[in-house]
Protein backbone atom coordinates (compact mmCIF):
# COMPACT_ATOMS: atom_id res chain seq x y z
CA UNK A 1 0.00 0.00 0.00
CA UNK A 2 1.36 3.37 -0.96
CA UNK A 3 1.72 6.02 1.73
CA UNK A 4 2.55 9.71 1.74
CA UNK A 5 5.63 11.36 3.19
CA UNK A 6 5.62 14.64 5.08
CA UNK A 7 5.55 16.73 1.88
CA UNK A 8 2.55 14.89 0.48
CA UNK A 9 4.45 13.01 -2.23
CA UNK A 10 3.69 9.34 -2.58
CA UNK A 11 6.51 6.91 -1.97
CA UNK A 12 5.61 5.05 -5.19
CA UNK A 13 5.87 8.14 -7.41
CA UNK A 14 8.07 7.68 -10.47
CA UNK A 15 11.57 9.09 -10.66
CA UNK A 16 10.49 11.90 -12.99
CA UNK A 17 8.13 13.16 -10.27
CA UNK A 18 11.08 13.46 -7.88
CA UNK A 19 12.92 15.50 -10.49
CA UNK A 20 9.86 17.67 -11.09
CA UNK A 21 9.51 18.28 -7.36
CA UNK A 22 13.16 19.37 -7.19
CA UNK A 23 12.82 21.73 -10.15
CA UNK A 24 9.53 23.14 -8.84
CA UNK A 25 11.34 24.07 -5.62
CA UNK A 26 13.76 26.15 -7.71
CA UNK A 27 11.15 27.79 -9.92
CA UNK A 28 9.16 30.91 -9.11
CA UNK A 29 6.39 31.67 -11.65
CA UNK A 30 6.05 35.33 -10.64
CA UNK A 31 9.66 36.08 -11.59
CA UNK A 32 9.21 34.62 -15.08
CA UNK A 33 5.74 36.14 -15.58
CA UNK A 34 6.99 38.99 -17.83
CA UNK A 35 8.66 36.45 -20.16
CA UNK A 36 6.20 35.63 -22.95
CA UNK A 37 6.82 33.17 -25.77
CA UNK A 38 4.96 33.22 -29.05
CA UNK A 39 1.48 31.69 -28.98
CA UNK A 40 2.45 28.97 -31.45
CA UNK A 41 5.56 27.95 -29.48
CA UNK A 42 5.53 24.40 -28.16
CA UNK A 43 7.89 25.46 -25.37
CA UNK A 44 6.93 27.49 -22.31
CA UNK A 45 9.44 29.37 -20.11
CA UNK A 46 9.05 26.73 -17.43
CA UNK A 47 9.44 23.72 -19.70
CA UNK A 48 12.42 25.32 -21.48
CA UNK A 49 14.20 25.95 -18.17
CA UNK A 50 13.47 22.42 -16.94
CA UNK A 51 14.73 20.94 -20.20
CA UNK A 52 17.90 23.05 -20.06
CA UNK A 53 18.57 21.91 -16.48
CA UNK A 54 18.03 18.24 -17.30
CA UNK A 55 20.10 18.68 -20.47
CA UNK A 56 23.07 19.63 -18.31
CA UNK A 57 22.41 17.14 -15.50
CA UNK A 58 22.47 14.24 -17.97
CA UNK A 59 25.62 12.16 -18.36
CA UNK A 60 25.00 11.22 -22.00
CA UNK A 61 28.13 11.56 -24.12
CA UNK A 62 26.83 14.06 -26.68
CA UNK A 63 24.80 17.25 -26.38
CA UNK A 64 22.13 15.99 -28.77
CA UNK A 65 21.60 12.77 -26.79
CA UNK A 66 21.34 14.81 -23.61
CA UNK A 67 18.63 16.92 -25.22
CA UNK A 68 16.71 13.84 -26.39
CA UNK A 69 16.64 12.48 -22.84
CA UNK A 70 15.75 15.85 -21.30
CA UNK A 71 12.87 16.32 -23.73
CA UNK A 72 11.48 12.87 -22.90
CA UNK A 73 11.52 13.63 -19.20
CA UNK A 74 9.83 17.01 -19.73
CA UNK A 75 7.11 15.31 -21.78
CA UNK A 76 6.61 12.75 -19.01
CA UNK A 77 6.29 15.61 -16.49
CA UNK A 78 3.31 16.96 -18.53
CA UNK A 79 4.38 20.57 -18.22
CA UNK A 80 2.81 21.83 -21.47
CA UNK A 81 -0.31 21.02 -23.42
CA UNK A 82 1.63 20.45 -26.65
CA UNK A 83 4.54 18.10 -27.17
CA UNK A 84 7.76 20.19 -27.28
CA UNK A 85 9.55 20.38 -30.63
CA UNK A 86 12.00 17.53 -31.16
CA UNK A 87 14.58 19.58 -33.07
CA UNK A 88 17.83 20.18 -31.17
CA UNK A 89 18.56 23.22 -33.34
CA UNK A 90 15.16 24.70 -32.49
CA UNK A 91 15.93 24.11 -28.79
CA UNK A 92 19.25 25.96 -29.12
CA UNK A 93 17.53 28.76 -31.02
CA UNK A 94 15.05 29.20 -28.16
CA UNK A 95 17.88 29.23 -25.63
CA UNK A 96 19.83 31.73 -27.71
CA UNK A 97 16.81 34.05 -27.71
CA UNK A 98 15.74 33.73 -24.09
CA UNK A 99 18.83 32.79 -22.06
CA UNK A 100 19.48 36.38 -20.98
CA UNK A 101 15.99 36.90 -19.53
CA UNK A 102 15.70 33.41 -18.06
CA UNK A 103 19.17 33.52 -16.49
CA UNK A 104 18.37 36.84 -14.79
CA UNK A 105 15.09 35.44 -13.45
CA UNK A 106 16.74 32.26 -12.14
CA UNK A 107 19.55 34.25 -10.55
CA UNK A 108 17.02 36.31 -8.57
CA UNK A 109 15.24 33.16 -7.39
CA UNK A 110 18.43 31.31 -6.44
CA UNK A 111 19.79 34.26 -4.47
CA UNK A 112 16.51 34.63 -2.59
CA UNK A 113 16.54 30.92 -1.74
CA UNK A 114 20.12 31.14 -0.47
CA UNK A 115 19.31 34.05 1.84
CA UNK A 116 16.02 32.57 3.09
CA UNK A 117 16.56 28.80 3.27
CA UNK A 118 20.27 28.94 4.15
CA UNK A 119 20.12 31.99 6.40
CA UNK A 120 22.16 30.31 9.15
CA UNK A 121 25.05 29.89 6.69
CA UNK A 122 24.77 33.15 4.82
CA UNK A 123 26.86 35.36 7.14
CA UNK A 124 30.40 34.83 8.42
CA UNK A 125 31.48 37.08 11.31
CA UNK A 126 28.48 39.29 10.52
CA UNK A 127 29.40 39.76 6.83
CA UNK A 128 28.09 38.25 3.62
CA UNK A 129 31.45 37.03 2.32
CA UNK A 130 32.15 36.48 -1.37
CA UNK A 131 35.28 35.14 -3.03
CA UNK A 132 36.21 35.89 -6.61
CA UNK A 133 38.62 34.14 -8.93
CA UNK A 134 39.06 33.24 -12.59
CA UNK A 135 39.75 30.10 -14.59
CA UNK A 136 39.83 28.95 -18.21
CA UNK A 137 37.57 26.47 -20.00
CA UNK A 138 38.90 24.65 -23.04
CA UNK A 139 36.98 24.77 -26.32
CA UNK A 140 37.03 22.78 -29.57
CA UNK A 141 39.45 24.23 -32.09
CA UNK A 142 37.06 25.79 -34.59
CA UNK A 143 37.18 29.06 -36.51
CA UNK A 144 34.17 30.37 -34.59
CA UNK A 145 35.68 29.66 -31.17
CA UNK A 146 39.10 30.97 -32.16
CA UNK A 147 37.58 34.19 -33.49
CA UNK A 148 35.60 34.84 -30.30
CA UNK A 149 37.76 33.50 -27.47
CA UNK A 150 41.42 33.42 -28.52
CA UNK A 151 43.75 36.10 -27.08
CA UNK A 152 43.71 39.42 -28.89
CA UNK A 153 47.15 38.86 -30.39
CA UNK A 154 46.06 35.50 -31.80
CA UNK A 155 42.86 37.01 -33.24
CA UNK A 156 44.85 39.37 -35.47
CA UNK A 157 45.42 38.32 -39.02
CA UNK A 158 48.88 36.93 -39.62
CA UNK A 159 50.75 36.12 -42.79
CA UNK A 160 50.43 32.58 -44.05
CA UNK A 161 53.38 30.34 -43.35
CA UNK A 162 55.35 29.15 -46.40
CA UNK A 163 54.29 25.67 -47.44
CA UNK A 164 57.67 24.57 -48.73
CA UNK A 165 59.11 24.40 -45.21
CA UNK A 166 57.95 21.14 -43.58
CA UNK A 167 57.61 20.97 -39.83
CA UNK A 168 60.56 19.28 -38.19
CA UNK A 169 59.70 16.25 -36.13
CA UNK A 170 60.20 16.65 -32.38
CA UNK A 171 63.07 14.37 -31.45
CA UNK A 172 63.55 15.00 -27.75
CA UNK A 173 61.22 14.93 -24.80
CA UNK A 174 61.84 18.63 -24.21
CA UNK A 175 60.77 19.43 -27.79
CA UNK A 176 57.59 17.41 -27.41
CA UNK A 177 56.78 19.08 -24.09
CA UNK A 178 57.42 22.53 -25.58
CA UNK A 179 55.14 21.83 -28.55
CA UNK A 180 52.44 20.46 -26.26
CA UNK A 181 52.55 23.63 -24.17
CA UNK A 182 52.48 25.79 -27.29
CA UNK A 183 49.49 23.90 -28.70
CA UNK A 184 47.60 24.28 -25.43
CA UNK A 185 48.47 27.98 -25.25
CA UNK A 186 47.23 28.63 -28.79
CA UNK A 187 44.01 26.63 -28.41
CA UNK A 188 40.81 28.67 -27.90
CA UNK A 189 39.81 29.00 -24.27
CA UNK A 190 36.97 30.79 -22.52
CA UNK A 191 37.83 32.89 -19.48
CA UNK A 192 35.39 32.45 -16.59
CA UNK A 193 35.39 34.75 -13.54
CA UNK A 194 33.10 33.57 -10.74
CA UNK A 195 31.76 35.42 -7.70
CA UNK A 196 31.38 32.72 -5.07
CA UNK A 197 29.45 32.82 -1.78
CA UNK A 198 31.87 31.56 0.85
CA UNK A 199 29.33 30.61 3.54
CA UNK A 200 27.38 28.16 1.36
CA UNK A 201 29.96 27.26 -1.26
CA UNK A 202 27.55 28.24 -4.04
CA UNK A 203 28.10 30.58 -7.00
CA UNK A 204 26.53 34.03 -6.96
CA UNK A 205 27.50 35.59 -10.30
CA UNK A 206 29.96 35.14 -13.17
CA UNK A 207 31.32 36.69 -16.34
CA UNK A 208 32.81 35.04 -19.42
CA UNK A 209 35.05 36.34 -22.19
CA UNK A 210 38.15 35.67 -24.30
CA UNK A 211 41.06 33.91 -22.66
CA UNK A 212 42.89 37.21 -22.10
CA UNK A 213 39.97 38.88 -20.27
CA UNK A 214 40.60 41.01 -17.20
CA UNK A 215 39.34 39.25 -14.08
CA UNK A 216 39.51 42.56 -12.20
CA UNK A 217 37.28 44.10 -14.85
CA UNK A 218 34.86 41.20 -14.48
CA UNK A 219 34.83 41.70 -10.70
CA UNK A 220 33.96 45.38 -11.10
CA UNK A 221 31.04 44.43 -13.36
CA UNK A 222 29.63 42.08 -10.68
CA UNK A 223 29.72 44.51 -7.75
CA UNK A 224 26.16 45.77 -8.32
CA UNK A 225 24.77 42.29 -7.66
CA UNK A 226 26.29 42.01 -4.18
CA UNK A 227 24.36 42.86 -1.00
CA UNK A 228 25.23 46.14 0.69
CA UNK A 229 27.98 45.72 3.24
CA UNK A 230 29.26 42.52 1.61
CA UNK A 231 32.92 41.61 2.00
CA UNK A 232 34.88 40.50 -1.07
CA UNK A 233 37.98 38.35 -0.59
CA UNK A 234 40.45 37.51 -3.35
CA UNK A 235 44.04 36.56 -4.00
CA UNK A 236 46.91 38.77 -5.18
CA UNK A 237 45.63 38.85 -8.76
CA UNK A 238 42.91 41.35 -7.81
CA UNK A 239 45.08 44.19 -6.52
CA UNK A 240 44.74 47.70 -7.94
CA UNK A 241 43.66 51.14 -6.76
CA UNK A 242 40.84 51.57 -9.31
CA UNK A 243 39.27 48.19 -8.60
CA UNK A 244 39.45 48.68 -4.84
CA UNK A 245 38.07 52.20 -4.98
CA UNK A 246 35.09 51.04 -7.07
CA UNK A 247 34.43 48.27 -4.56
CA UNK A 248 34.52 50.64 -1.58
CA UNK A 249 32.44 53.29 -3.36
CA UNK A 250 29.75 50.64 -3.91
CA UNK A 251 29.43 50.24 -0.13
CA UNK A 252 31.30 46.94 0.12
CA UNK A 253 34.39 45.82 2.00
CA UNK A 254 37.52 44.06 0.81
CA UNK A 255 39.90 41.43 2.15
CA UNK A 256 42.65 40.80 -0.37
CA UNK A 257 46.10 39.28 -0.32
CA UNK A 258 48.94 41.61 -1.32
CA UNK A 259 52.51 40.95 -2.43
CA UNK A 260 55.62 42.66 -3.67
CA UNK A 261 53.70 44.33 -6.51
CA UNK A 262 51.83 46.56 -4.02
CA UNK A 263 53.24 49.68 -2.36
CA UNK A 264 51.68 50.62 0.96
CA UNK A 265 52.27 53.78 2.99
CA UNK A 266 52.58 54.10 6.75
CA UNK A 267 51.89 57.07 9.05
CA UNK A 268 50.01 59.11 6.45
CA UNK A 269 47.83 60.59 9.20
CA UNK A 270 44.43 60.34 7.49
CA UNK A 271 42.76 58.76 10.52
CA UNK A 272 43.64 58.13 14.16
CA UNK A 273 46.73 55.97 14.28
CA UNK A 274 45.91 52.33 14.95
CA UNK A 275 48.01 49.20 14.98
CA UNK A 276 48.40 47.76 11.50
CA UNK A 277 46.99 50.80 9.67
CA UNK A 278 48.32 51.27 6.11
CA UNK A 279 47.35 53.31 3.03
CA UNK A 280 47.13 52.61 -0.68
CA UNK A 281 47.74 55.89 -2.52
CA UNK A 282 49.62 55.64 -5.81
CA UNK A 283 51.22 58.77 -7.19
CA UNK A 284 48.78 58.86 -10.10
CA UNK A 285 45.80 58.82 -7.71
CA UNK A 286 47.34 61.59 -5.61
CA UNK A 287 47.98 63.73 -8.70
CA UNK A 288 44.37 63.27 -9.79
CA UNK A 289 43.10 64.36 -6.35
CA UNK A 290 41.74 60.90 -5.52
CA UNK A 291 41.51 59.86 -1.90
CA UNK A 292 43.97 57.50 -0.19
CA UNK A 293 42.47 54.12 0.69
CA UNK A 294 42.75 53.39 4.42
CA UNK A 295 43.38 49.70 5.12
CA UNK A 296 44.36 47.34 7.90
CA UNK A 297 47.26 44.95 7.42
CA UNK A 298 47.03 41.43 8.88
CA UNK A 299 49.80 38.85 8.61
CA UNK A 300 48.98 35.13 8.55
CA UNK A 301 51.35 32.15 8.41
CA UNK A 302 50.36 29.12 6.34
CA UNK A 303 53.27 26.95 7.47
CA UNK A 304 55.60 27.91 4.63
CA UNK A 305 55.70 31.66 4.35
CA UNK A 306 53.81 34.67 5.71
CA UNK A 307 50.66 35.78 3.91
CA UNK A 308 49.91 39.52 3.91
CA UNK A 309 46.24 40.49 3.91
CA UNK A 310 44.63 43.93 3.80
CA UNK A 311 41.05 44.70 4.70
CA UNK A 312 38.94 47.84 4.65
CA UNK A 313 37.30 46.82 7.95
CA UNK A 314 39.45 48.89 10.31
CA UNK A 315 37.68 48.12 13.60
CA UNK A 316 39.05 44.91 15.13
CA UNK A 317 35.89 44.60 17.23
CA UNK A 318 33.90 44.18 13.99
CA UNK A 319 36.40 41.82 12.36
CA UNK A 320 39.29 40.46 14.40
CA UNK A 321 42.64 39.39 12.97
CA UNK A 322 41.75 35.72 13.53
CA UNK A 323 38.48 36.18 11.64
CA UNK A 324 40.39 37.82 8.79
CA UNK A 325 42.68 34.80 8.57
CA UNK A 326 39.75 32.36 8.74
CA UNK A 327 37.81 34.14 6.00
CA UNK A 328 40.81 34.14 3.67
CA UNK A 329 41.38 30.46 4.42
CA UNK A 330 37.80 29.71 3.40
CA UNK A 331 38.37 31.61 0.15
CA UNK A 332 39.87 28.32 -1.01
CA UNK A 333 36.29 27.19 -1.59
CA UNK A 334 36.37 28.91 -5.00
CA UNK A 335 39.12 26.52 -6.06
CA UNK A 336 36.98 23.59 -4.89
CA UNK A 337 34.04 24.95 -6.87
CA UNK A 338 36.13 25.10 -10.03
CA UNK A 339 37.26 21.53 -9.40
CA UNK A 340 33.64 20.43 -9.03
CA UNK A 341 32.64 22.31 -12.17
CA UNK A 342 35.52 21.22 -14.39
CA UNK A 343 36.26 17.73 -13.08
CA UNK A 344 33.18 16.32 -11.32
CA UNK A 345 30.66 18.06 -13.59
CA UNK A 346 32.95 17.40 -16.59
CA UNK A 347 33.07 20.94 -17.95
CA UNK A 348 36.84 21.26 -18.27
CA UNK A 349 36.31 21.31 -22.05
CA UNK A 350 33.03 22.50 -23.51
CA UNK A 351 31.60 20.62 -26.49
CA UNK A 352 30.05 23.35 -28.63
CA UNK A 353 31.80 24.15 -31.93
CA UNK A 354 29.97 27.46 -32.39
CA UNK A 355 31.05 30.34 -30.14
CA UNK A 356 27.45 31.42 -29.44
CA UNK A 357 26.49 27.89 -28.44
CA UNK A 358 29.61 27.64 -26.28
CA UNK A 359 28.43 30.66 -24.29
CA UNK A 360 24.99 29.06 -23.93
CA UNK A 361 26.59 25.81 -22.79
CA UNK A 362 28.73 27.60 -20.20
CA UNK A 363 25.81 29.68 -18.87
CA UNK A 364 23.40 26.77 -18.50
CA UNK A 365 26.12 24.51 -17.11
CA UNK A 366 26.74 27.04 -14.33
CA UNK A 367 23.02 27.59 -13.72
CA UNK A 368 22.39 23.83 -13.62
CA UNK A 369 25.23 23.12 -11.20
CA UNK A 370 24.08 26.05 -9.03
CA UNK A 371 20.51 24.68 -9.00
CA UNK A 372 21.67 21.16 -8.24
CA UNK A 373 23.94 22.19 -5.35
CA UNK A 374 21.40 24.68 -3.96
CA UNK A 375 18.53 22.19 -3.85
CA UNK A 376 20.78 19.49 -2.38
CA UNK A 377 22.15 21.81 0.30
CA UNK A 378 18.67 22.94 1.35
CA UNK A 379 17.57 19.31 1.64
CA UNK A 380 20.68 18.37 3.60
CA UNK A 381 20.40 21.42 5.86
CA UNK A 382 17.02 20.10 7.02
CA UNK A 383 18.85 16.96 8.12
CA UNK A 384 21.54 18.95 9.93
CA UNK A 385 24.29 18.17 7.41
CA UNK A 386 26.91 20.93 7.19
CA UNK A 387 27.71 22.52 3.83
CA UNK A 388 31.32 21.32 4.03
CA UNK A 389 30.17 17.68 4.21
CA UNK A 390 28.18 17.75 0.97
CA UNK A 391 29.67 15.45 -1.67
CA UNK A 392 29.15 17.10 -5.05
CA UNK A 393 29.95 13.83 -6.83
CA UNK A 394 27.35 12.05 -4.70
CA UNK A 395 24.80 14.80 -5.28
CA UNK A 396 25.35 14.67 -9.03
CA UNK A 397 24.88 10.91 -9.00
CA UNK A 398 21.73 11.34 -6.89
CA UNK A 399 20.14 13.42 -9.68
CA UNK A 400 21.47 11.38 -12.57
CA UNK A 401 20.09 8.11 -11.22
CA UNK A 402 16.40 9.16 -11.45
CA UNK A 403 17.15 10.92 -14.73
CA UNK A 404 18.34 7.68 -16.32
CA UNK A 405 15.43 5.71 -14.84
CA UNK A 406 12.77 8.39 -15.18
CA UNK A 407 10.02 5.95 -16.25
CA UNK A 408 10.21 3.66 -13.22
CA UNK A 409 9.42 4.11 -9.54
CA UNK A 410 12.33 4.15 -7.07
CA UNK A 411 13.02 1.15 -4.91
CA UNK A 412 12.79 1.61 -1.13
CA UNK A 413 15.56 3.95 0.03
CA UNK A 414 16.36 5.14 -3.51
CA UNK A 415 14.17 8.20 -3.85
CA UNK A 416 15.90 11.50 -4.62
CA UNK A 417 15.58 12.62 -1.00
CA UNK A 418 17.09 9.35 0.26
CA UNK A 419 19.96 9.58 -2.21
CA UNK A 420 20.68 13.18 -1.21
CA UNK A 421 20.80 12.24 2.46
CA UNK A 422 23.61 9.79 1.63
CA UNK A 423 25.58 12.22 -0.58
CA UNK A 424 28.04 13.25 2.11
CA UNK A 425 31.80 13.13 2.45
CA UNK A 426 33.04 10.36 4.71
CA UNK A 427 34.51 11.44 8.07
CA UNK A 428 37.97 10.11 7.21
CA UNK A 429 40.65 12.71 8.01
CA UNK A 430 42.88 13.27 4.99
CA UNK A 431 46.56 13.92 5.47
CA UNK A 432 48.57 16.82 4.10
CA UNK A 433 49.41 16.17 0.43
CA UNK A 434 51.26 19.42 -0.24
CA UNK A 435 54.66 17.72 -0.32
CA UNK A 436 53.72 15.31 -3.10
CA UNK A 437 55.30 16.00 -6.47
CA UNK A 438 52.42 15.50 -8.89
CA UNK A 439 53.26 15.50 -12.63
CA UNK A 440 51.02 18.52 -13.31
CA UNK A 441 51.58 20.28 -9.99
CA UNK A 442 51.72 24.04 -10.44
CA UNK A 443 55.15 25.31 -9.46
CA UNK A 444 54.41 28.87 -8.47
CA UNK A 445 56.76 31.38 -6.93
CA UNK A 446 56.33 33.28 -3.70
CA UNK A 447 54.66 36.65 -4.24
CA UNK A 448 56.69 38.19 -1.42
CA UNK A 449 55.79 40.93 1.02
CA UNK A 450 54.26 44.31 0.11
CA UNK A 451 56.60 47.27 -0.04
CA UNK A 452 56.09 49.27 3.14
CA UNK A 453 57.15 52.90 2.76
CA UNK A 454 57.13 55.72 5.25
CA UNK A 455 54.90 58.56 4.07
CA UNK A 456 56.91 61.57 2.91
CA UNK A 457 56.26 65.13 4.03
CA UNK A 458 54.75 65.94 0.64
CA UNK A 459 52.37 62.98 0.89
CA UNK A 460 51.38 63.89 4.46
CA UNK A 461 50.70 67.48 3.37
CA UNK A 462 48.59 66.36 0.41
CA UNK A 463 46.65 63.96 2.65
CA UNK A 464 46.01 66.76 5.17
CA UNK A 465 44.70 69.03 2.41
CA UNK A 466 42.49 66.23 1.13
CA UNK A 467 41.16 65.61 4.65
CA UNK A 468 40.47 69.32 5.24
CA UNK A 469 38.61 69.63 1.93
CA UNK A 470 36.48 66.60 2.80
CA UNK A 471 35.68 68.10 6.20
CA UNK A 472 34.56 71.35 4.56
CA UNK A 473 32.29 69.45 2.14
CA UNK A 474 30.69 67.55 5.02
CA UNK A 475 30.04 70.72 7.08
CA UNK A 476 28.81 72.82 4.14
Amino acid sequence: MSHQDRDGHTASAAHHQDLKHALDALWKPTVAAPIRFRNDSTWSPRSLVYAAMLWNWSDEKTLTKRFVLARKVVIRMALVAQTPASSYQAFLKMLNTWTGALARALTVVFRERMQADLAARFLIAGFAVFGVDGSRLELPRTVSNETRFSPQAARRQTKAKPRHKPRRRARTRADRARRARQKKTNSPQMWLTTMFHVGTGLPWDWRTGPSDSSERGHMQEMLDGLPKGALVTADAGFVGYDAWEDLLNEGRHLLIRVGANVRLLKNLGMVTRNKGLVYLWPDRAREQKQRPLVLRLVVAVDGKQPVYLVTSVLDVTCLSDDQVREIYRRRWGIELFYRHFKQTFERRKLRSHCATNAELEATWSLLSLWALMLHAQVEQARLGIAAQRMSVAGVLQAYRTPLREYKSAPDPGESLRDLLSKAVIDPYQRGDKSSRDYPRKKQGHAIGAPRMLQATKAQIKAAREFRDQRTLRLTA
